[in-house]
């Protein structure tokens, strides 16, 4: 039963590990949204000719101009869409921990029932704590992907009718991680390494 338990802590600190290259691409994730933001926010006077006064004289300074800031939030949304694809290969590295997970309890020589499954030696963690911890941080971290992803496909939309106070709103959807929440992330983990607490 030890051995297991020390087989789940392992596979914790691989949660770990992926817990901390997702905070890196949240960090970058944050920055191509804010500069997707300001290029759309600055659409509309872009497109406006009144702002252009003394450059009107340069023929196609206006379309030009237009022309270069939507390549540049192209390259942003492409950029973007990378990132995405590395949060969701970080989901499916925590499904697969999920799953290897599952297999330590049901694919041992011995049947553990569910007394075993819940009993605790000591400070150690239960294997229900184990299971039901790795199934929630995969659960959490897929849920924030879709939301993740929602967000950036709502981007791409308001490049026709920018608006200020929607692109706030988005970007403070993807600051905050509502559907992580640290504390129960933390706990999740004190709980796994109590051990190393004490």
């Amino acid at each position: 039963m030890e051995g297991i338990v020390k087989k789940y802590q392992q596979k914790f600190r691989k949660v770990r590990d992926e817990a901390k290259r997702w905070e890196e691409l949240q960090s970058r994730l944050i920055a191509q949204f804010r500069n997707a933001s300001s290029i759309i926010e600055r659409l509309p006077a872009i497109q406006n000719s009144k702002n252009y006064c003394t450059l009107k004289c340069i023929d196609g300074i206006s379309d030009a101009v237009l022309r270069k800031q939507m390549e540049s939030l192209e390259t942003i949304l492409l950029s973007l869409k990378k990132t995405l694809k590395e949060f969701h290969d970080i989901v499916l590295s925590l499904e697969k921990i999920v799953r290897d997970g599952r297999q330590l309890v049901k694919g041992g020589s011995v049947k553990l029932n569910m007394k075993q499954l819940q009993q605790r030696i000591g400070v150690k963690p239960s294997l229900v704590d184990c299971l039901d911890g790795l199934s929630l941080l995969h659960e959490m971290h897929q849920s924030e992907y879709l939301l993740k992803s929602s967000v950036v496909s709502a981007l791409s939309t308001l490049t026709l009718k920018p608006s200020a106070s929607d692109l706030g709103a988005l970007h403070q959807l993807l600051v905050d991680q509502p559907n992580i929440p640290k504390e129960e992330v933390q706990f999740i983990f004190d709980i796994v390494f109590a051990e190393e607490i004490c």
